[in-house]
């Protein structure tokens, strides 16, 4: 009896989630990337005490959804380590029709913010399409081994990096809360921020109040 794994193309599609209005006031445009668990629409929350005239959220929203025990949540997740590659070739392709809908004026600060698994696949899609941002947050995620400096070089030297995680996360302990700090080092050099809080693994809204 033979098994086979075969692959295919096919088109789908994905909602994505957005807080206030693209309009002439706006300053500032956040691309968001959720944590494991989360959807788009409830992950706006954390943004929902920034200036509304000011501030235009996108949050995309993680295709692989699941209920989330004891209470049947529903929640959802970006990547896992099967077949990560064609995962994120897809996420590539959501994320590229997300920006072509959107079609965010080049002019505004633009700010790309990934929050624990969000952290990845915010990484790699910049490096992907040499996107630029004014902002690139990494909060309480990983960093994925596969990026160097020189995948970065292409970023203005305006480039503010901030690194931001919890002293008591439960997912990053003190060993990994240093490797991930010095592969951030290696990566932006002086562009890097590093800043902790006094926390477990959740979203400092405090943090992104004071971003812009």
């Amino acid at each position: 009896m033979n098994s086979e794994e075969k692959e295919i193309t096919y088109t789908t599609s994905n909602s994505y989630s957005t807080l206030n209005a693209l309009t002439s006031s706006t300053k500032h445009v956040w691309f968001v990337c959720h944590g494991m668990g989360y959807l788009s629409r409830y992950f706006l929350r954390y943004f929902k005490q920034l200036n509304p005239e000011e501030n235009y959220i996108i949050a995309p929203q993680a295709p692989s959804k699941y209920y989330i025990q004891p209470k049947m949540h529903v929640g959802a997740n970006w990547l896992t380590r099967d077949h990560t590659e064609s995962g994120m070739q897809n996420i590539l392709n959501y994320f590229d029709a997300v920006f072509e809908a959107e079609k965010i004026p080049e002019h505004l600060n633009f700010i790309v913010l990934g929050y624990s698994q969000g952290v990845s696949v915010a990484m790699r899609y910049l490096v992907k399409r040499k996107m630029k941002c004014d902002q690139l947050v990494l909060h309480s995620g990983g960093i994925p081994k596969e990026l160097t400096a020189k995948d970065f070089e292409y970023l203005s030297d305006n480039t503010q990096v901030k690194l931001i995680y919890g002293t008591e996360d439960q997912y990053l302990d003190t060993d990994r809360i240093a490797e991930e700090s010095q592969r951030a080092k290696a990566l932006f050099g002086n562009r890097l921020r590093i800043l902790p809080f006094e926390g477990t693994h959740v979203v400092n809204v405090d943090y992104i109040n004071h971003l812009v």
